[in-house]
């Protein structure tokens, strides 16, 4: 999962492209870059780590223009070097710099065919220079540039290309080219406002809180298919570029991925997080009437409003009891186990007086590798709790994501091939109550009846877009935390 955003404003942009990346910094943390058009020139910064650490005012001033784009990475695809940090960059045809959020799922065929048939190199891993290299070329085959010819190249882009990807990017002598893939799995929204003289400014990003902190007004999400090219002049031009595909956004979005202050879809992440908890509460009333949770107790910080809601449905009260290291990353994102295992004491430390001589039910966001969790059920223990009930706020995790989630391996996920009873004896609790997968739908579909499908494929199985055969054999090979770890080492 990553974080991008691009604007096309009034005046330099850097500064703003680095306040938004800031707030999208928990899509990733593994790298940051950001990239600017001035004139009939690109200037390009980026390398490993969080945003504050790679931008700094020498690097901020070079940064001149009034287009650009920015993105901070975690690794799906690829590896996690330097070098694979983004935006990448070709200078044929104009000089195109593009970030991109998501996963493509027929990379491989894809870097063939721009070898072969486009004549262009990769020269990294990454899907995303790939997908750099398929747009620069349908670019070139307009012969011509116009905000018709970026749109016509980015139906090329969609004709060829599948998977889950929101993208931004800067045409040298255009401006802004943004687009989403056919079935929106991947968020993108579009925002705009007025410079004091009364020119229009855009910002499309990958959540809205980004355009809440700079300004901007949300003026819409970007749509399925849809192309949206903005000029250095601040004209801007849309279209639908693709054939008609069924909507369905990532639900893991509303589950885990984005801020809470966040809008997607025209949903709210914080009011669908907060349906997730009446639902799961009306579940446990029904499975244990007679219940005897004495303390709801959230595991900081996306379960809050789901434990706050479980809390009032049950009549329980709600006690924060684990304080946050606000200076460790998010652990679900931290490349490999290990570094996971070792963060979890690091991250949470417990209040005692919460747990000691308590029924405490935690409650989590979702429950993926299930290390994380079995040691915050040991934490709780440790801390004098009586017994530890265990929710989860999505249902169990039993498939790859593929579209641009870190969960590939499928032996790395708990609940593969286990039961409920099975990953709540791994798991250490005294019971376990997982979200049943209509009502997390539904949770989120009340915000947006028009969401009538998501991609739920890491809890049901079933993609979208379609899988390739021996497509997951290909990726646990490169994506399993074993597969990280040797690339590190080497």
């Amino acid at each position: 999962m990553c974080g991008i955003v691009g604007i096309v404003g009034n005046q330099n942009v850097a500064g703003q492209l680095y306040d938004g990346l800031t707030v999208l910094q928990h899509r990733g943390q593994d790298a940051a870059g950001i990239a600017t058009a001035d004139g009939t020139r690109l200037r390009v910064h980026k390398d490993n780590g969080l945003v504050r650490d790679v931008f700094n005012p020498k690097a901020m001033s070079i940064l001149e223009g009034r287009v650009g784009i920015a993105h901070c990475r975690y690794p799906t695809a690829g590896s996690e070097g330097m070098d694979e940090a983004q935006p990448f960059y070709v200078n044929s045809p104009y000089g195109i710099a593009l970030a991109h959020n998501g996963n493509l799922i027929n990379t491989d065929a894809l870097r063939q065919d721009v070898f072969a048939e486009d004549r262009r190199n990769i020269n990294t891993d990454s899907d995303s220079e790939v997908l750099l290299n398929v747009f620069a070329h349908e670019l070139d085959m307009q012969r011509t540039l116009s905000p018709e010819a970026a749109i016509r190249a980015v139906a090329g882009v969609h004709r060829r290309v599948k998977g889950g990807y929101a993208v931004v990017s800067v045409v040298l002598g255009l401006g802004l080219v943004a687009f989403r893939d056919p079935n929106g799995i991947r968020p993108l929204v579009l925002g705009k406002r007025v410079h004091n003289d009364g020119s229009d400014e855009y910002i499309i990003a990958s959540e809205s809180a980004a355009l809440d902190i700079l300004g901007f007004t949300r003026v819409r999400d970007v749509l399925p298919g849809e192309a949206i090219v903005i000029t250095a002049r601040g004209e801007l031009f849309s279209e639908i570029c693709a054939e008609p595909q069924q909507h369905a956004p990532c639900i893991f979005e509303y589950v885990y991925f984005a801020r809470p202050d966040s809008m997607i879809d025209n949903v709210s992440v914080h009011k669908a997080r907060m349906r997730m908890g009446v639902k799961l509460g009306e579940k446990i009333l029904r499975l244990r009437p007679d219940h005897d949770i004495d303390t709801i107790i959230p595991i900081p910080d996306t379960s809050r409003d789901a434990a706050l809601e479980i809390s009032n449905v049950l009549n329980v009260k709600y006690r924060e009891g684990f304080i946050k290291n606000r200076y460790v990353g998010r652990t679900f994102i931290m490349p490999g186990q290990g570094e996971r295992v070792k963060s979890v004491r690091r991250k949470l430390n417990p209040i005692n007086l919460e747990f000691r001589n308590r029924v405490v039910l935690l409650v989590d966001d979702s429950i993926v590798r299930g290390t994380t969790s079995q040691q915050i059920v040991q934490m709780a223990r440790d801390a004098g709790a009586r017994k530890v009930y265990l929710a989860s706020a999505a249902p169990p995790v039993r498939h790859p994501n593929i579209y641009g989630i870190d969960m590939p391996a499928v032996d790395e996920l708990v609940a593969n091939g286990r039961s409920i009873e099975e990953i709540e004896k791994f798991l250490g609790c005294d019971w376990l109550i997982y979200q049943d997968l209509e009502d997390l739908q539904a949770a989120v579909r009340e915000g947006n009846p028009g969401l009538t499908e998501f991609d739920s494929s890491c809890f049901d199985g079933k993609y979208i877009t379609g899988i390739e055969p021996g497509y997951f054999e290909r990726i646990e090979q490169m994506r399993s935390d074993e597969a990280k770890r040797k690339r590190r080492v080497s």
